[in-house]
């Protein structure tokens, strides 16, 4: 026991200096619930030369340009390689009314207004936009206009807001005092009339997204949905504080008549947007970020929406316009009890000022349903995700798959996809930077994910294939509807590539690959099929210990050494195999073998031989010059070996 003792202290000791990171974010093996994959962060981007605490992105799908907006200033940047065409600067005008240090501007809106660039900013807590175009010369940008930004951007960056530009209409919402009170979603600007919203219809939002849903071959019913939590007006202890909403209203909208509810939005309709397992009571009642997906049919366009629950958990659930159309059109308005008049409350006319009175009262005074748009989680995690985006995928069998991209609130993206009614997740990148993610754009046509944080902007390509090309079933097994397998290796999707999104199953690649296919689920593979084995001449005696590359985190790792198995002692990137005193039976050749779906294959092979002369140990790893050194994991803190050691 003593011996014991003295190897395991020495084990630690001589591990001690290399170590470093800890266990706390180590994916679980063989769980389903963790990323198969830790990928490598191989992203483009443009480091800030000043943190930037709140940073805003303006780019359209596939253009060259993209536009950043800053602390007084805004970047025109090139998306291929974030060379910055222009700095164009905006510092604040008004200053002598700030009240508090920084008095800047922090740029909080860029959009694409009237064909120009709408630029708005917190200007010293004086808010103010400004249009912006091409100068003469088309080397530089110019303001050619400007107007009072109350409403639409915050007079300081930390207040709520959002905007939306639809057919030369600016919809805004933002704080109306200094103070960050009397926030309203409003159109602000453009071809039609300014509609505001009632007072009692919204408690202490904080509006979290909307967005414009076409409908092509009926524009006249065409509604912009607008997502946001509200103070709960149910004060009983139990009650989460916080409800999430949608609420609509429609794109014809002009208002009421001058007499009655002028330039008051008299669509505007609400209900409870809900995510949960009600048979367990299980709810994630606080709506974080949503992604609208659109579809042709606009029946069909998805809504992914992200919340948080009391308990640090995040769920996804989706949503149809289909099923939330449903809920406006169907269900009873909350508190009111009398016969529904027509036109129903909330229907879209393009004489707004003409609907009856009894119509217009009833969004007036009763604009929330009485059912709840809800949905079962899609997805659950115990990570902290703070931003989602969706992108639609078109796979090698033609068929398109849905991947969630999730932003965590340590800077790294999650990869999911949505095939069925289970979540795969597919990889975990972690950023260059580890902080929290600000905005996220996707570029659908380029397969480009682009991420803003506060140190700097970077463009990840979605199309990463690389790390699944050691083999077919590698690239099989990932599925990763970006990446397929060809004669190239793992690449990008063509059609006719290998592929098995569905479930992953490696039988496809016998299809085409050329060495023998005979072994069953549960046979190992050969010594002979097997790389070149690692030796290691080790004294009796000593501790020692053997690791091999984790290549997924959704395998089950084995060791196996004279027909014996015993599992791994998982690290961060290694699978370690712990021999707390070397003795005569330990010695021989050990197999780390992973098993994955129906794809079994030995990852490495190392062969322990007995060490009578340590003074003439050699430090290669070859049959010729034997290594008696162990092999170090920095993964893995001192005091965690101890535990594991122990615990062996």
């Amino acid at each position: 026991m003593k011996r014991f003792l003295f190897s395991l202290f020495w084990l630690v000791g001589h591990l001690q200096p290399a170590l470093s990171a800890g266990l706390k974010d180590t994916p679980t093996l063989g769980s389903k619930n963790t990323p198969r994959l830790l990928s490598k962060d191989i992203s483009v981007g443009l480091e800030y030369q000043i943190n930037q605490n709140h940073s805003v992105l303006f780019y359209e799908e596939g253009s060259d340009e993209l536009y950043l907006g800053g602390n007084d200033f805004i970047l025109k940047l090139n998306v291929d390689d974030f060379h910055v065409i222009e700095k164009f600067h905006l510092n604040a005008t008004g200053q002598e009314e700030c009240q508090e240090d920084p008095c800047e501007n922090v740029i909080t809106v860029i959009e694409k207004f009237q064909n120009n660039l709408f630029v708005c900013g917190t200007n010293g807590q004086k808010p103010e936009c400004w249009q912006l175009r091409p100068s003469v010369n088309n080397q530089s940008l110019e303001i050619f206009d400007s107007r009072d930004g109350t409403g639409i951007s915050p007079f300081i960056s930390t207040q709520n807001s959002l905007s939306l530009t639809v057919e030369g209409d600016l919809y805004a919402a933002a704080p109306l005092d200094a103070d960050g009170s009397t926030l309203q979603f409003r159109r602000q600007a453009g071809h039609r009339t300014n509609v505001w919203m009632y007072d009692s219809w919204v408690s202490e939002p904080t509006f979290v997204s909307a967005s414009w849903v076409q409908r092509k071959d009926d524009p006249d019913n065409e509604k912009i949905y607008v997502f946001f939590r509200e103070k709960n007006s149910d004060h009983n202890r139990e009650a989460d504080p916080l409800i999430s909403r949608i609420a609509r209203v429609c794109k014809v909208d002009e208002g009421g008549s001058k007499r009655f509810f002028q330039n008051m939005w008299t669509s505007f309709l609400k209900a409870r947007l809900v995510c949960g397992i009600p048979k367990e009571s299980l709810y994630f009642n606080r709506l974080q970020d949503v992604y609208v997906m659109h579809a042709d049919n606009w029946q069909d366009t998805r809504v992914y929406a992200l919340f948080t629950s009391n308990w640090n958990s995040t769920a996804v659930c989706i949503y149809t316009i289909k099923m939330i159309e449903n809920i406006f059109e169907n269900s009873k308005f909350k508190g009111y009890n009398d016969n529904v008049p027509t036109p129903r409350p909330g229907t879209c006319s393009t004489n707004s000022k003409a609907l009856p009175r009894h119509t217009v009262n009833i969004v007036k005074d009763h604009s929330e349903m009485a059912d709840w748009v809800d949905s079962d989680p899609f997805y659950i995690s115990t990570n902290n995700y703070t931003k989602i985006v969706v992108d639609r995928v078109q796979a090698a069998d033609q068929r398109f798959y849905n991947i969630l991209l999730l932003a965590t609130d340590s800077g790294k993206i999650h990869k999911v996809l949505e095939s069925g009614s289970e979540p795969f997740i597919i990889s975990e990148t972690q950023l260059s930077n580890s902080s929290i993610i600000q905005s996220m754009k996707l570029d659908s046509k380029k397969k480009t994910l682009i991420v803003g944080s506060a140190e700097r902007i970077t463009a990840v390509n979605l199309q990463s294939c690389q790390e699944y090309s050691k083999s077919c079933e590698e690239c099989v097994l990932a599925r990763d509807p970006y990446c397929a397998w060809t004669n190239n290796g793992c690449t990008s999707t063509v059609p006719g590539s290998i592929q098995n999104i569905v479930d992953g199953k490696t039988n496809v690649c016998s299809l085409t690959v050329k060495e023998p296919r005979n072994r069953t689920k549960r046979e190992i593979p050969p010594l002979s099929s097997v790389h070149l084995r690692t030796v290691h001449s080790v004294p009796q005696g000593v501790p020692f210990y053997l690791s091999c590359p984790i290549d997924s985190y959704h395998a089950e790792y084995t060791w196996e050494q004279k027909g014996q198995k015993s599992p791994c002692l998982q690290m961060l990137t290694n699978c370690l195999h712990l021999i707390p005193s070397m003795s005569q039976e330990k010695y021989g050749t050990y197999r780390c073998i992973s098993e994955e779906k129906d794809y079994i294959k030995v990852v490495g092979t190392y062969e322990l031989i007995e060490n009578q002369d340590p003074k003439k140990c050699s430090k290669s790893n070859t049959p010729d010059n034997w290594n008696a050194a162990p092999a170090l994991i920095p993964e893995m803190t001192w005091i965690t070996l101890l535990v594991a050691i122990i615990s062996f």
